[in-house]
């Protein structure tokens, strides 16, 4: 019998084939393979076949990168490919300080902050403690006696400075930098003639070879085992080749990566110098405390081997190319922002009307909601070495939109504990859900039909639930400021009435009306558009609306976006710091859509989990003759509570006048605000007025 079967692979099956081999040999007929010396070597050869299988399994596993778990593996194969994984990052700050020199006679014209450590963190990381260092000399003038450092920038870590000699008749001498740590970003590569040599020339970090020349001052630069790097210079064709002697300094920071980030507490650390006479000194006295601009921020560990395999065979589908909106949602999480959590792309052809030849880039960051202004200016200048001419990327922000749940929740009293406990665990998980990655994203989907099957399944006792959905956006309105407003959903609007009140806003206040109004809607005979106008109530539970200004703007049920005429509304409700009006709206599909730069979340916050007795499964009503059901088009109240209600009526009046409002519309999910002192949403700096 030829041992023929090679996939079985387990130890009793290799055994099993040994012994199965064995016996159809006649040498072996008699013998007992179950309590002989001959049982103990068959265990001996299937162990050895199956760590043999094992090792030959798992060097065919490191060959793919799909399948590789050895960093190093992952890292040579993306490298192949030609992608670099992105280094540690180091978290910076900025510091002020003055030094005054009334004791230094004569007093000197300038002050040196010398490069390396300038500031310290007392035990940021137990018991070493934190540094903070500055790459490049500082020199300031001396004003009154006063030299004032202001705004340094600094970066956590240690500065380092390693040296190499190249030699020619070394083909295999390599460059590596021997700390784990290294912020590539940070690198200087300084070359001179000779040690001797007091001349040095700077060399840049390429990781192309578009535009390399056979002269061009150029360094390559690519992880090797540890996680360190490796330091490589051109051949003479492709960048300008080191010669003989040649003497290589390289700076670089090592540095604790995200370790370092939320420190504030600075104390001065580094070293002032002056120059008299040819001769320099070290300034040691009237050095005042350190001002920190803010908690250091920016630091990242090293590119995860998880991370490696997602983005390295996209990059490399790119080509280092941003032509279409995939290129730029790879690019940008991967070597331009990767404290990107969540991003969306979408051209301007896509809106309507369409703007031609812009792409629109939503951005969620790890940290915080929005990116300031100077991530944005920094991310597209990055992006013009990628993207194709004639392309102008406008960066937007983060849009919220907020999906809002009123759920009766049915349960056999016979066996939850109580209704508290049933719905604090519906509760429970409702937010699980809410924090889970099918939301909280771009291009995100609310799964009606699995929400229902998670408030089902969350107990035994629960029986049925009668959902109801709505969607929500935050207006930001800028107070005393005729303006015009508009604001998208991205998911077509259910008109439940043709009589108006499909929409429900907070309240808010506006010139020129005494009461407090709120937003409402009247269909026009399609059902697909309609007119908005403000009215007011005794109270917010009233049903008695009594319309106080109409046609004041105009809804777009199909494409889900609603916009208000010039307005100066003078209060809104007050939310982190910006009056805002809470608009509702009721989706015709249950299942709501993130559409282009609308970031989906659950807010748990305002849905409600009501538990109402299942009278038939109980047995109280077992005929179901006194049932009550709930409906599942119930409307409510005409208004959101809460917003300017209880606010004093504001006479101000209106400190700036509207322009023309340059809004998206169609099918944009944004939202814009135009004024004679704001911008737009859709510029790089967005609108204080926007929606978010």
């Amino acid at each position: 019998m030829p041992l023929v079967n090679f996939t079985n692979l387990d130890f009793e099956d290799i055994k099993s084939t040994l012994k199965e081999y064995l016996k159809a040999n006649s040498n072996f007929t008699d013998y007992d393979f179950e309590g002989s010396n001959l049982s103990s070597i068959i265990d001996v050869l299937a162990y050895n076949t199956y760590i043999t299988s094992y090792n030959a399994n798992m060097v065919a596993n490191e060959v793919f990168i799909d399948s590789a778990t050895l960093r190093e593996n992952v890292i040579a194969l993306a490298r192949n490919i030609g992608y670099t994984p992105r280094s540690r990052k180091a978290a910076t700050t900025a510091i002020s300080f003055f030094v005054d020199t009334t004791n230094i006679q004569p007093r000197p014209a300038t002050l040196t902050l010398r490069r390396g450590t300038v500031a310290a963190s007392q035990s940021a990381f137990g018991t070493s403690g934190g540094s903070f260092c500055i790459l490049d000399d500082i020199t300031v003038p001396v004003v009154n006696g006063i030299a004032t450092f202001d705004e340094v920038t600094v970066y956590e870590g240690t500065l380092v400075e390693k040296n190499f000699t190249y030699s020619a008749r070394n083909p295999n001498q390599k460059f590596v930098l021997p700390n784990a740590g290294v912020d590539t970003d940070l690198i200087r590569v300084l070359v001179k003639n000779n040690e001797s040599s007091t001349a040095s020339v700077k060399y840049a970090m390429q990781d192309n070879l578009f535009y390399v020349g056979s002269q061009s001052r150029i360094y390559y630069l690519q992880e090797v085992a540890d996680e360190r790097y490796e330091i490589f210079f051109g051949d003479g064709v492709f960048g300008k080749k080191l010669e003989d002697y040649n003497y290589v300094t390289v700076r670089y920071l090592t540095c604790n990566g995200d370790a370092g980030n939320g420190l504030n507490q600075l104390s001065f650390n580094g070293r002032i110098t002056y120059v008299r006479d040819g001769n320099e000194y070290t300034v040691t006295t009237g050095i005042s405390l350190l001002t920190t601009e803010f908690s250091s921020r920016g630091g990242d560990s090293i590119e995860a081997v998880e991370s490696v395999r997602k983005y390295a065979p996209k990059i490399y589908s790119t080509q280092n190319r941003a032509v279409t909106a995939e290129d730029y949602e790879i690019l940008i999480p991967s070597k331009i922002y990767p404290d990107t959590e969540s991003i969306s792309v979408f051209g301007g052809e896509e809106l309507v009307p369409p703007q031609y030849g812009k792409v629109f880039i939503s951005i969620k960051p790890r940290y915080g909601d929005f990116l300031p202004n100077l991530i944005k200016d920094s991310i597209k200048t990055k992006l013009k070495k990628f993207a194709i001419a004639g392309i102008v990327p406008e960066i937007l922000d983060l849009k919220y939109l907020y999906i809002e749940v009123s759920s009766k929740v049915y349960y056999n009293t016979n066996l939850a504990p109580s209704p508290a406990e049933v719905s604090s665990i519906v509760g429970t998980n409702a937010g699980k859900y809410a924090e889970s990655t099918e939301l909280n994203r771009y291009g995100a989907r609310f799964k009606y039909s699995k929400f229902l099957k998670i408030i089902d399944d969350s107990h035994d006792s629960v029986t049925s639930n009668i959902t109801l959905i709505n969607m929500r956006r935050d207006l930001r309105v800028v107070p005393n400021t005729i303006a015009e407003y508009q604001i998208g959903f991205g998911n077509r609007f259910h008109v439940m009435s043709q009589d108006g009140y499909n929409i429900k806003s907070s309240a808010f206040r506006v010139f020129g009306i005494a009461d407090p109004v709120y937003l409402g809607d009247v269909p026009d005979s399609d059902g697909l558009t309609g007119t908005l106008f403000l009215f007011s109530l005794p109270n917010v539970g009233s049903l008695n609306p009594t319309v106080v200004r109409s046609s004041v703007g105009s809804i777009d049920y199909v494409n889900g976006i609603i916009t208000i005429n010039a307005i100066n509304i003078t209060a809104g409700m007050e939310k982190d710091g910006q009056q805002t009006i809470e608009i509702q709206a009721t989706p015709l599909s249950n299942d709501v859509v993130g559409l282009q730069d609308l970031y989906l979340q659950l807010d748990t916050s305002n849905s409600t989990f009501e538990m109402v007795p299942d009278e038939i499964a109980s047995g109280i009503d077992p005929s179901a003759s006194t049932y009550v059901v709930s409906s599942s088009y119930a409307n409510g109240n005409l208004v959101r509570l809460g917003g300017a209600s209880d606010a004093s009526p504001n006479t101000q009046a209106a400190t700036t006048t509207t322009t023309t409002n340059s809004s998206f519309s169609g099918t944009n999910a944004g939202s814009t605000t135009s004024t004679g002192g704001y911008g737009t949403s859709g510029s790089s700096g967005g609108s204080s007025g926007g929606g978010y």
